[in-house]
């Protein structure tokens, strides 16, 4: 029993190690997409807070891939994954309808106009629930958002229909992403809609039952000191929160 521990717990090490270090070593097209002289110089202002070459080299953005930003913003990071999959590539901008109200109230047009900078970008509009694709789809993205589907002004949303609706969209071997705002262990889903946060915890639970498999996590945004009991727009903790990065894969068979 010991034995197995040790082991258990030398493989996690192990797995850790090996994820740091490919996060470290960027590819050039996600280099490049970072460096984008077209991207707003408001986008490249956050980029210190957000990481996003990391980001992507996590999930594994490769040229050619085809992804959907699932509540996509402002498109920080629909505009990075565009220039990131290149000309053969294609990326899906999912805005959920169920928040039109959100859309509106921060000037967000639903659809926003096309940007030449961006041909291979197009937009989805219809409900969250209903999530689906004109094709199958490499990654799935959602960033800062997964714990909104759990709060009033999202219905809240069906949160197992999401997540299977995401599976489906994925070829097999696709790749699901969650990056969001850390709750306190234990919390499960009590300050999704109080502090915007979530216990990573409740995420895993969700996803997998969907059929997903956990195969990786990140630490390159994490903040050991945050005390995870501030709303994460509040100016003590804001661009600062401790956040978690999931990549779960749909089974190849």
């Amino acid at each position: 029993m010991i034995r197995n521990i040790a082991w258990v717990a030398l493989a996690a090490a192990f797995l850790a190690a090996h994820a740091g270090a490919v996060q470290d070593r960027i590819p050039a097209n996600i280099a490049a997409a970072v460096a984008d002289p077209a991207r707003p110089r408001a986008d490249r202002a956050r980029d210190a807070d957000r990481k996003p070459a990391q980001c992507l080299a996590f999930a594994g953005v490769k040229p050619g891939d085809r992804i959907a930003d699932l509540i996509p913003g402002a498109g920080y990071f629909t505009r990075v994954f565009a220039k990131a999959v290149g000309p053969k590539g294609y990326v899906y901008a999912y805005m959920p309808s169920d928040i039109d109200d959100i859309y509106k109230k921060h000037n967000i047009p639903i659809p926003p106009p096309a940007d030449p900078n961006y041909p291979n970008v197009s937009y989805i509009h219809a409900p969250v629930a209903k999530f689906v694709a004109p094709e199958k789809l490499d990654i799935v993205w959602t960033s800062q958002n997964y714990h909104d589907l759990h709060d009033k002004f999202f219905g809240p949303a069906d949160i197992s229909a999401v997540n299977k609706a995401v599976y489906d969209s994925l070829k097999p071997g696709g790749i699901f992403i969650v990056l969001d705002h850390a709750a306190e262990p234990g919390s499960g889903l009590r300050d999704t809609d109080t502090l915007h946060r979530i216990d990573e915890a409740a995420v895993k639970s969700e996803v997998e039952a969907a059929g997903f498999k956990l195969v990786a996590e990140s630490s390159i945004l994490r903040n050991p000191a945050d005390p995870h009991t501030a709303k994460v727009f509040d100016p003590s903790i804001r661009g600062h929160t401790d956040q978690f990065i999931l990549k779960f894969r749909k089974p190849r068979v």
